[in-house]
């Protein structure tokens, strides 16, 4: 059987260049064009910071997933997510994310296991399939002392 899902958003525009994200059921976010940008407003919210968050979120909740799945038991898991914007033709694109997740564990053995399942996440991650960006991807896998 085909699973078909729909995810829906609003955008609503404030002033200047600063508006709405929202959802039903979910707290709002103000989002803006970035300073980078012409008439950017720094310190909020932006379309590149979204997308590369996708990315990283993502990569997160199928690392959730496949470890659960594969019983590894993890201490803690953090990932830092950067998006590289540059000219292609005259035209802007996020060309790479890089991800760098951090994930700690308690003993040598689910070192290893950890790096499997992170490389494994990142080829499974629906946001990351779904982009055009190169992913690159640079986990740190530490144990515990």
């Amino acid at each position: 059987m085909e699973e078909i899902f729909y995810f829906s958003t609003e955008v609503n525009w404030k002033e200047g260049k600063t508006g709405k994200l929202s959802s039903e059921g979910m707290e709002d976010i103000t989002i803006a064009t970035p300073p980078e940008f012409s008439g950017g407003v720094p310190n909020i919210w932006s379309p590149e910071h979204l997308f590369v968050a996708s990315a990283n979120i993502c990569l997160m909740t199928t690392f959730l997933a496949i470890a659960e799945n594969s019983k590894l038991n993890f201490i803690s898991y953090s990932s830092g997510g950067k998006g590289k914007v540059e000219r292609v033709d005259g035209k802007f694109f996020i060309t790479q994310i890089e991800l760098s997740p951090k994930i700690l564990v308690s003993n040598e053995h689910d070192k290893e296991r950890a790096l499997r399942i992170i490389e494994k996440s990142e080829k499974a991650c629906l946001i990351s399939r779904s982009m055009k960006s190169e992913i690159i991807l640079k986990p740190e896998i530490t144990v515990k002392n």
